[in-house]
């Protein structure tokens, strides 16, 4: 990480809808007096300037002119500040050249990126380079994957202390959910089965649950295609829009960590629907998603519409004994707009604050910064991690 840096976080992107809304937040909560020094990046100048001024921004905020193509301004931007938040996807069109800018000079990075096969190749690309300058490349740090990801760590947390052992099994249930995905991961989904299509390399990857953990692959595990009835829930689940990510970074998180919930551990993500014709809809839409229509990158839903999204996401960890630990995990906004900003902007603080001693390399939020991540989206992002019951 630069220390040296002129700036705290520059958001990248910032003229963008959740650019702007992650601009947003920063002006709101650490404005004026916080002692957080922040920026806005992106292509236009003109339109940074008009977004300062409609999120109320300091007039003096600094404005940066950057370009995905021109890797020159990316180099001049990453130099002055210790972390970028970047929300300019699908990264695989958009991220590459930034990933590398960053692990070369030092600089602390974050996205929400939820498309495994390009973070795979920004892992064997980069990792090492990171790793020797110091910056921490931090992929998923929206609403895929930190819920789920922090989730599985929070219930890996209570069974230790209340078992006194993790569990070696571990069920994502989305309970419910108001709010719908991002025009950013409908664009990278789409981009991404066009890249399996070009490319036989990439749709082996994204068959593959251990994608990125280079160098180990563990046990078979559930592929969560089909509605079925489980219960453990008492009732049907469908398929999850955002397990393929998901999933991927759980497992990254527990390889980073050294496999502290054993190298036999199985996870899988679903979504509560109660009944079987309720589960086979959600299929169905699922499958819709990479079609036409859909919100488009730039888009998406009022500040009302936001405001009275949530999430509730149930964790149940099944013990070799029988016994279960259950944990649940809640959002108070949107998930794919108003919750995300906030994670993500957190994390860029509690990255460049609060987890100085972690070193370089490309990592997961979870395996970055652990228990300090959770009280800081306690504290500030209105999530909540409860025990709902351990025997």
């Amino acid at each position: 990480m630069t220390s040296t840096a002129e700036l705290d976080i520059v958001v990248y992107g910032a003229s963008g809808f959740t650019g702007k809304l992650v601009a947003e937040y920063l002006a709101s909560r650490y404005g004026g007096g916080s002692g957080i020094r922040w920026g806005l990046a992106g292509r236009s100048v003109d339109k940074l300037a008009a977004v300062r001024d409609a999120i109320g921004a300091a007039a003096d905020t600094p404005l940066i002119a950057a370009d995905a193509s021109d890797r020159a301004s990316l180099a001049a931007m990453v130099d002055r500040t210790k972390a970028v938040v970047t929300t300019v996807g699908p990264y695989q069109l958009y991220g590459t050249a930034l990933v590398a800018a960053c692990a070369q000079a030092g600089t602390d990075y974050l996205d929400l990126c939820g498309e495994p096969a390009w973070m795979r190749q920004m892992i064997d690309a980069h990792h090492a380079a990171a790793q020797a300058s110091g910056a921490r490349i931090v992929f998923s740090c929206g609403f895929d994957s930190i819920p789920f990801e922090l989730g599985v760590f929070f219930l890996q947390e209570t069974a230790k202390a209340q078992r006194g052992k993790p569990v070696s099994r571990v069920k994502g249930r989305v309970r419910k959910m108001r709010g719908t995905h991002s025009g950013g991961t409908a664009a990278s989904m789409k981009a991404t089965i066009a890249a399996a299509a070009r490319d036989p390399g990439v749709l082996a990857l994204l068959k593959n649950p251990f994608a990125l953990t280079p160098g180990f692959a563990g046990p078979s595990q559930p592929l969560g295609l089909m509605p079925h009835y489980d219960a453990d829930v008492g009732g049907w689940v469908a398929p999850f829009v955002m397990a393929a990510i998901n999933t991927r970074n759980v497992h990254r998180s527990n390889a980073l960590m050294g496999h502290p919930w054993g190298t036999d551990f199985v996870y899988d993500e679903m979504m509560v629907a109660g009944t079987e014709a309720v589960a086979s809809a959600i299929a169905g839409a699922i499958q819709a998603m990479a079609g036409p229509g859909g919100p488009k990158p730039g888009e998406g839903p009022s500040k009302a519409e936001r405001e009275a999204g949530f999430y509730d996401i149930l964790f149940i960890g099944l013990g070799a004994d029988g016994n279960q630990v259950r944990v649940a995990v809640t959002g108070d906004m949107d998930p794919g707009y108003g919750s995300t900003s906030k994670m993500i902007a957190e994390s860029a603080l509690c990255l460049v604050h609060d987890s100085v001693g972690t070193p370089g390399g490309i990592w997961t939020p979870g395996a970055a910064m652990g228990h300090r991540l959770v009280d800081r989206l306690v504290a500030h992002a209105g999530l909540t991690f409860q025990v709902e019951s351990a025997s």
